[in-house]
């Protein structure tokens, strides 16, 4: 491969993740810096590996655990995939921008939650691309980067994004953040899964293909809805909240 192509197929796989960014970051009343976007955005990208050491190390209990019938089949694998990749974007979020003192209001929650899943599926595009061009030919992996740059890409997003309206909401509700963190977790775990499952056990590909558009056009609108909602709840917002209580929004 030349260094031409290897060039253009990771022009390509940033490519969407620029644009919904683009999108997302228009919305936000109040733009984020520009330095604080790109770092979460790179985050997302340098901290991917470790969601794929836990999605390798969770296949090695299958030898001794006694769900390995469910692993066999994929669907607890997963689910397990799915919540390790929602757990390392949050925690990217939590590394770069949470105790930033850009952070400083509650709907910018929502904004570097959705940066942090574009950069993650940034990355997940140019190693699919990379796979797909050695195997399959040119012309595969265009089609294949077409439905990643509406499906897999604005699956992160969404994922993310609601997981950031149950972070937001710990602005408001700080002695239940730990709840409210789960629950996000669980929730955007929830609808990742269920995309790749509906993908991946669908009895024909037009099925599961017209499964996942149409579970993609429901986070769409939900993610529309509570944007809008936790915009309006910021603008009651107190300032900021103290670095020590910023800190403690983890699952830790």
């Amino acid at each position: 491969m030349s260094v031409v192509t290897a060039g253009l197929l990771v022009a390509l796989g940033l490519l969407p993740s620029l644009i919904w960014m683009f999108f997302f970051y228009r919305q936000d009343c109040h733009p984020e810096p520009k330095y604080l976007i790109t770092k979460t955005f790179l985050m997302g990208i340098i901290i991917s590996p470790l969601a794929v050491l836990l999605q390798l190390g969770f296949k090695q209990i299958d030898s001794w655990t006694p769900f390995n019938a469910l692993i066999a089949q994929g669907s607890l694998f997963f689910l397990w995939a799915a919540f390790a990749e929602e757990f390392i974007k949050y925690y990217a979020v939590r590394t770069i921008a949470l105790t930033d003192s850009a952070f400083d209001e509650p709907v910018d929650a929502v904004i570097y939650m959705i940066v942090a899943g574009l950069g993650f599926a940034a990355i997940e595009n140019i190693l699919y691309l990379f796979t797909s061009i050695a195997s399959n030919g040119t012309q595969t992996t265009l089609v294949l980067w077409g439905m990643r740059s509406v499906g897999a890409t604005l699956l992160h997003a969404l994922s993310s994004g609601i997981i950031g309206y149950f972070l937001a909401l710990s602005w408001f509700f700080q002695h239940h953040r730990k709840k409210l963190l789960f629950v996000g977790l669980a929730v955007g775990t929830l609808f990742h899964f269920s995309f790749n499952a509906f993908l991946a056990n669908a009895d024909n590909q037009f099925r599961g293909l017209m499964l996942s558009v149409g579970l993609l056009c429901v986070m769409a609108f939900l993610v529309f809805l509570l944007f809008v909602k936790i915009k309006g709840r910021s603008s009651g917002a107190i300032p900021r909240l103290s670095a020590a209580t910023e800190k403690e929004i983890s699952i830790t």
